[in-house]
Formats: C-alpha cells, structure tokens, sequence
C-alpha cells in the first residue's frame, strides 16, 4: 500500500514508523527509502486535513534509547536532533515508542535501573522544545513502566502531564507458542492465563490505578493473526517458561500464507488467500473449501481458526471482535483506538470501518 492509497478520512492522526535512536543521539532510519515515504505520507495526511507522527524506536530499534537520555548533556542532543527533524518533515507530533524503559528489550538494548526517571525528564524537555501543537505519545506495554527496582511505577501522572496519550500495545501476547493462545485478549474472563496482566481490561486497570488518565489511554488493536502449527481445537495458555514480548516493529512481522509453518498473517492475506469470503452484509465468513472452521475463545473474546487437515491453528481478530474491543474503549472513556497496521486491512477498509462503527463515529 503506498502512502497516497490510504484513506486518511477514516485516521485522525496516522504515525510512520519507523525512525531509530543511534549512538549519536540523532536518528537514523529503518529503511533506506523511509526519509521519501515519510514525506509522501505528510503531504498526503496534510492534504486530508489530518495529521501525522513520527514513531521512534520499536522493537529493534531502541537500543540507544538509554543512553540518549542518561545525562542531561545527552539529552538536549536527543531533543535537539528530533526537532530538526520534526521541523524537516513538517511533522505534527512525535511517537517514542522505547522497548523497554529499565528493562531488557530485544538483543543488548542499554538498559539502566534509572530508565523512566529519565525518560521523564526527556520527554518534559520534548514537550518545551517542540511547539506548542506538537503531539507527543508513547507505545507502552499493558504493564506500567517500570520502576528502580523493576516493578511497575505506582504513579505515572507526570507522563500524563507532558504525552497526549499512550499506546497500549495489547497483541502478540502469544505470538507463535504452541499450544497456542489469543493474540490480542481483550480480557481473562475465565481467570485461567497465565498472562492475566497482558490483556486490555487488565491495562485499563493498571494504567489508570497508577494515575494516568482512561481519556489518555489509546488501546492498540492488531490487523493480523498468527498461523501455529498445531492441531489444537481450542485457545490455551502459554507455559510459565516461555517469554514474553511484543514485537511492534514493522521489519519483524511478515505475512505467511496457511501453507507456511508458523507466522504472522494480515487479516487482507485470510481474505485474498480465500480463508474469508465477504457476505452480503459485510461480515465474513469461512470458506467450507479452505479447510478451516471459525472458533470463539470466550476466555480472551477472539476468534481462531482451525483446520485438522493442514494441523495450524490461526488466533487472529476480525470485524467481531475489533468491534466489541472499540465499544469497551468507547464506554470506559477512553482516548481512542490504533490500528497497527494500515497494511493489514482490506482494500475496502473493512476493520477500520467495523472499528468506527462500534465507537459511533461518523
């Protein structure tokens, strides 16, 4: 999908990512044709009357973010060299999304005990260095950032103060583990997960007790499942010795058909590779001819697919399950909803509109 194919008047604020944190506290990019996509993506958002972000950092990505923002010196480079190029690309705001603030992320990320002190302290310097409209978010786990000692924060209200909101980043909960669990559970109903913090009311609950308010929180929503190779009929829990992370970093995932082993599969690719047919009425339904059955975990709220023949297992969200989450946010008061990502959706922008709908927006 090329910046110019995406339907702007459905986003409020659309973010690119992504732009990464180096060994000079300035930034470079993920990909070598980035810097001309992301000025293609702001002309466009602009030219729709929307606005755009600019995400820094993802999952392996953020292995300078430590360090950037350890002493103050080091910080006003950081801020310094973010400016210039929030100011380069006529950007609205700008997304920090650091995994993981005083802990261990992805390969040797810098990690100190200090982390979200001074993250703090970075983020308030952002906030007077940026114009006043900026925009300035963070990607966050269901968890609160953690403090001195590794445990969560028990008050985050000063991260209130100078983000416009932050980004649950609830999916890949279970990624690939076999047997397999919900992607993306919207709660842990039957008290049975051996994640019963990684799900959105359980996020809700901790963000909100540590003082950050619900019409700050945005909830992420994900535009793709897993394919497992499993023969499993039904969602279980992932084993206690099996880690946990979420990737949230465009150049890990990647799209695989039913016939690959295991990996991530875009919503689109179910449709395209004939998975999911279209009813009349917009819903979806399974092609009997796929070899798959649709399941529901009541425990997580998420469907799955099944299919004995090819032995995989699918734990994905659909227009049913994106639509009860988006009416949960809108009743809890909450900020809003991310769809990560745009490519994961269908031509007719089935999911975001499944999403719009639930939140009574027009």
């Amino acid at each position: 999908m090329s910046p110019e194919q995406v339907d702007y008047s459905k986003f409020d604020v659309v973010d690119f990512a992504f732009a990464l944190p180096n060994a000079n506290y300035g930034l470079d990019w993920d990909t070598t044709g980035a810097p001309g996509l992301l000025a293609r993506v702001v002309k466009a958002a602009h030219a729709a009357g929307k606005k755009a972000k600019l995400s820094i950092g993802g999952w392996t990505g953020s292995g300078h973010f430590s360090t950037a923002v350890s002493t103050a010196a080091n910080r006003q480079i950081f801020v310094n060299n973010i400016l210039q190029t929030y100011k380069q690309y006529d950007l609205d705001g700008i997304d920090i999304d650091w995994e993981y603030p005083g802990q261990q992320g992805e390969g040797s990320n810098a990690v100190s005990p200090a982390d979200s002190q001074d993250m703090l302290q970075f983020l308030q310097l952002l906030r007077q260095a940026l114009p006043p409209l900026a925009l300035i978010t963070a990607a966050v786990q269901t968890e609160v950032l953690a403090g001195p000692d590794g445990k969560p924060l028990t008050n985050v209200s000063d991260f209130a103060k100078v983000l416009n909101w932050v980004l649950i980043m609830n999916y890949d909960t279970y990624e690939t583990a076999s047997p397999p669990g919900p992607n993306a559970p919207l709660y842990d109903s039957c008290k049975s997960s051996r994640q019963p913090k990684a799900n959105a009311v359980a996020a809700y609950n901790a963000w909100t007790n540590a003082g950050f308010p619900a019409d700050q929180l945005v909830l992420g929503l994900p535009s793709y499942g897993y394919v497992i190779s499993s023969s499993a009929t039904a969602l279980r829990e992932r084993s206690e010795s099996q880690p946990v992370r979420s990737l949230h970093q465009l150049s890990r995932r990647f799209a695989a058909t039913p016939a690959d082993d295991s990996g991530q599969i875009q919503f689109r690719s179910l449709v395209s590779e004939n998975i999911l047919t279209r009813n009349a009425d917009g819903s979806f339904a399974v092609n009997p001819s796929s070899g798959f059955t649709r399941q529901w975990d009541a425990c997580s709220a998420t469907p799955f697919l099944t299919s004995a023949s090819a032995a995989q297992t699918i734990p994905y969200d659909d227009p049913q399950s994106l639509a009860i989450k988006a009416k949960w946010v809108k009743d809890m008061g909450m900020g809003g909803v991310n769809l990560f990502d745009v490519h994961g959706d269908t031509s007719q922008w089935d999911l975001v509109n499944t999403v719009r709908t639930a939140m009574g927006v027009v």
